[in-house]
């Protein structure tokens, strides 16, 4: 099995002020990624708050992004639950709407031991009938999925990737360096793709992206053929723009960027709530610092 690489976006799920998905704004989004050169894209996970959308609305969100790419480039489409038989359905209900890679995030809130994350991964992947990608996000979730844990799940059938968002560059180490051949090792921080690049990762699941394709798009690719010269420009030069999407509980601060850019309205979904009108105008101003268009529209 071929490695999952490059850089695919988190996509956020645009919606209406009235909290509906607007489908629309939505494939017009993955037809804008894949015209900037995006690798692959990734609809349903935090980023496209997937925790308050029905099951239905993901798998039709799914459905749409894969209709758009066409074969284009891949899909990975979000499937977690913290019930490890909802994961599992989950899970088969985004590859039935076309997905070609499955993520999936750990457990949140009961806090698992790693035996419990080792069966929890592998009955999605017995039953997904496509490749899993594990998901890492202990500062979401409350709990770590640990290295040795990694590369136990990463000889079973049907687990590919993992995408490792901890922080710990020691563990993500640990994981590359002792990883089957077949295993994909992807940053899910954008401030630390360059790092994990620099230590032979694959790539990155970005939020920045959904504002800046084409260049973080470069930056992996770059990366991937030792030019580190021009990722190590690109990544400074976005640094800020980084950074700033996390001013606030993510997706807020991309999703006022996109209204911003002209791309989406600003529909959001409690209990996240718009970005705080203290912090719109750094927003706007690391927006064109990063060469984003201008003029940017006002928030609302």
């Amino acid at each position: 099995m071929t490695r999952l690489q490059g850089c695919g976006t988190a996509l956020v799920t645009p919606m209406r002020l009235n909290g509906a998905v607007d489908f629309p704004a939505l494939r017009a989004l993955v037809e804008w990624q894949i015209s900037e050169g995006i690798h692959f894209l990734v609809p349903c996970g935090s980023t496209g708050e997937a925790a308050t959308m029905s099951p239905e609305e993901r798998a039709e969100v799914v459905s749409a992004v894969v209709e758009v790419a066409h074969g284009r480039v891949k899909v990975v489409g979000g499937a977690t639950s913290n019930d490890t038989r909802a994961a599992v359905a989950e899970a088969k209900r985004i590859a039935a709407a076309g997905a070609d890679y499955i993520l999936s995030a750990t457990p949140y809130y009961n806090k698992p031991t790693p035996e419990g994350l080792y069966q929890h991964f592998g009955a999605i992947a017995d039953a997904a009938g496509r490749p899993v990608i594990l998901y890492n996000v202990p500062g979401r979730t409350s709990v770590n999925l640990d290295a040795a844990t990694t590369l136990r799940l990463a000889e079973r059938a049907g687990i590919a990737g993992v995408k490792e968002a901890s922080g710990n560059l020691g563990q993500i180490m640990d994981i590359i360096r002792a990883r089957p051949e077949s295993f994909s090792v992807l940053s899910g921080d954008d401030a630390f793709a360059l790092a994990v690049m620099a230590c032979g990762g694959d790539g990155l699941i970005s939020v920045v992206s959904n504002e800046v394709p084409a260049p973080m798009a470069r930056l992996i690719d770059s990366a991937l053929k030792g030019t580190f010269d021009v990722a190590r420009s690109i990544h400074y030069r976005l640094l800020p723009l980084m950074n700033l999407n996390f001013i606030e509980s993510n997706p807020i601060p991309v999703k006022a960027a996109l209204h911003a850019m002209g791309r989406i309205e600003y529909g959001i979904r409690l209990p996240l709530v718009p970005l705080s009108e203290a912090k719109r105008p750094a927003l706007l101003d690391t927006l064109r610092e990063a060469g984003v268009a201008s003029p940017l529209s006002p928030l609302p």
